[in-house]
């Protein structure tokens, strides 16, 4: 493939062009599976190229980790050399986790059972917006007290970095049953018809429900906001 706007040769299809300084990709599909990833590079609504990246899981867990990172560096790299203006993933948990930790350009889980054709429909959609934001800023409401002191704001500063949260309203503190001894857990529950989703707080035998305001207009993508905060929740040990 030639860069669309100086005819250089490119290494790679898709490839940010560094003679020129021009994009020849918008958007990156990545297909993640264990063994294997599919990336394909679109520009406007047509894939402009794939590349197949593979590995060999090691059986020693400590192996594995370093084989994971360096898996998902490949993956990241490829991304990277496009420069794109988003990415969409879809696969195996632990690999599109490690990839998205190494990328820092909008990225989004999506689930269909033909990724390329499910984003290409999709390219006319408005973006989500980005909220960029404190969590002092992000944070509302008549019930100032959360659950877990420290440890339950913490829990709230990781859902409020989602650029994708617009406010945490916390609720009322009330009794839950069943006794955790595991300390503070969250877990984002379904997205209302709005987008918005609830966030649960557990210390103990207490709950505390906090309404999450998305900048998700509809149930759809308020469920790939709450997919993506629950991942977080997880990433960062705070998951129930």
């Amino acid at each position: 493939m030639e860069c669309r706007q100086c005819a250089t040769p490119l290494d790679r299809p898709g490839d940010y062009c560094l003679v020129c300084q021009t994009e020849n990709a918008d958007t990156v599909v990545l297909e993640l599976q264990r063994e294997r990833a599919t990336v394909t590079v679109l520009l406007d609504e047509t894939a402009v190229g794939h590349r197949t990246v593979t590995t060999t899981p090691e059986p020693d867990q400590e192996q594995e980790r370093s084989e994971l990172r360096y898996f998902a560096g490949q993956i990241a790299d490829d991304v990277r050399r496009k420069r794109p203006e988003e990415v969409y993933a879809t696969g195996e948990r632990d690999v599109l986790r490690e990839v998205r930790a190494q990328l820092r350009y909008p990225f989004y889980r999506i689930g269909a059972d033909d990724p390329v054709d499910h984003v290409i429909d999709r390219k006319g959609d408005p973006p989500l917006e980005v909220v960029e934001a404190s969590v002092a800023e992000k944070l509302g409401g008549s019930h100032s007290t959360l659950i877990g002191g420290r440890s339950g704001r913490d829990v709230l500063e990781v859902v409020a970095g989602h650029p994708h949260v617009k406010k945490i309203i916390p609720g009322p503190i009330e009794a839950g049953g069943s006794s955790s001894r595991t300390g503070v857990r969250g877990k984002v529950t379904r997205a209302d018809g709005t987008g918005n989703v609830r966030l649960l707080l557990r210390d103990g035998s207490s709950v505390q429900e906090n309404r999450v305001v998305t900048t998700a207009n509809n149930r759809e993508l308020g469920e790939r906001v709450r997919d993506d905060l629950n991942d977080a929740l997880v990433e960062a040990g705070f998951a129930q």
